[in-house]
């Protein structure tokens, strides 16, 4: 070898170990899998506040399952999951007021009912008595509302997604809604389809940090509050640790394509529950981060958790008929427990809807979750405030 030669290949000697030493001597930061597929987020709850009882227009203003926030207009739309027999099918606009004489802790003043929208079916007409049962809604880049009904199964009624303008309520467009999802019986059980106010009960966009859809086209998912008929088994009732169904859409404002389907596991059901199901999903980021509401109602009263999910490496269950028993190979969205309402210490409610809300006075973001009454005087339309954190 020439000593040129010889000089190179010692000085690269020379390198490769004074690197190895550099890097053992630091203490380089460990992360663990979950860091990786989940992002960090906490939250804090600010306050509550009921709603009180009313008509608006001639219309009780009650089963309140789901809010969307317009952020241009600094305004809430909730949607009522009144089957059109008290009054015809539609969503509020709502007025939210914070009081912030203390800016690190600010709470919910006030919350108005400033309008109400009738939705009509594709003849332009109002929904007729028990053919729709409303239960997610959702502001698009487009200045449209998605809302979602679980139909009504006994009655053979599909649910649906569609497409509504927002200042008149008329109907623009439906989605695809795949054969498996819809009611069908045999004799007198039914054999196929979401289960009797069962069905799509999430709905939501990808987001950005709270902000309006910022991508197009954009994505819709919507989920089955518990298993599919065909999907229940002992193991996995539908109402107990039930087997879900996610739907993926892709959207522009002039088309619509299914995507895929994905696996949602629900937490086994608190002692004593009677009902527990999924009640709502909302997309955090574009890379397929979510929040989700699990709620459950039983003897010892309601029991609300909130979920963050990670879809990324979720299987896609296009293809796989039911989900009765072993799915080997099949990988479910990905969960991790955010916060157990529970812990609050204070009463709760049937929460079934979540929404990002305004920003709060120290620049941070808010998240609204409210509770549908169910049109009952013994409960209540409940607003809670929290902070997210962990939002980029």
């Amino acid at each position: 070898m020439s000593d040129r030669r010889f000089k190179l290949a010692a000085l690269l000697l020379t390198c490769v170990i004074t690197l190895s030493t550099l890097l053992t001597g630091c203490d380089l930061p460990q992360v663990s899998a979950e860091q990786r597929i989940f992002r960090d987020l906490s939250l804090d709850f600010l306050s509550s506040y009921k709603l009180p009882k009313q008509k608006f227009q001639d219309t009780p203003v009650g089963g309140l399952s789901a809010l969307t926030y317009d952020r241009q207009r600094n305004l809430l739309y909730a949607i009522s999951d009144d089957r059109s027999e008290l009054a015809p099918a539609r969503f509020y606009t709502l007025k939210l007021k914070l009081d912030a004489a203390n800016p690190k802790a600010p709470k919910i003043k006030q919350v108005d009912v400033t309008g109400v929208t009738f939705i009509t079916d594709e003849a332009g007409q109002p929904y007729a008595k028990g053919t729709v049962d409303p239960e997610g809604i959702v502001l698009s880049s487009s200045g449209t509302l998605f809302i979602s009904s679980e139909g009504v199964a006994r009655q053979g009624i599909a649910p649906f997604v569609r497409e509504f303008d927002l200042k008149t309520g008329k109907w623009k467009r439906s989605l695809l809604i795949p054969d498996r999802y819809l009611p069908k019986t045999e004799g007198d059980k039914q054999t196929q389809g979401v289960g009797d106010n069962l069905g799509f009960e999430s709905l939501t966009l990808n987001m950005s940090g709270g902000n309006t859809v910022a991508i197009e086209p954009f994505r819709l998912f919507t989920a089955t509050e518990s298993a599919l008929v065909q999907d229940a088994s002992p193991d996995h009732p539908q109402q107990g640790a039930s087997r879900n169904r996610v739907l993926h859409y892709s959207l522009d404002p002039t088309y619509s394509l299914l995507l895929s389907e994905h696996l949602y596991e629900m937490a086994p059901p608190p002692e004593g529950a009677l009902y527990h199901g999924l009640t709502e999903m909302l997309a955090i980021d574009q890379g397929g981060h979510f929040i989700s509401i699990e709620r459950s109602f039983g003897s010892n009263g309601f029991g609300v958790k909130l979920f963050q999910l990670a879809m990324g490496s979720a299987s896609d269950t296009t293809t796989i008929e039911s989900l009765k028993g072993q799915s080997p190979g099949v990988q479910p969205i990905r969960k991790k427990l955010l916060f157990d309402l529970n812990q609050l210490g204070i009463p709760l409610d049937n929460l079934e809807g979540i929404a990002f809300g305004p920003q709060l006075p120290d620049g941070s973001q808010s998240l609204l979750l409210i509770s549908d009454d169910n049109f009952n005087d013994q409960q209540a339309t409940l607003f809670f405030l929290f902070r997210i954190k962990g939002l980029r």
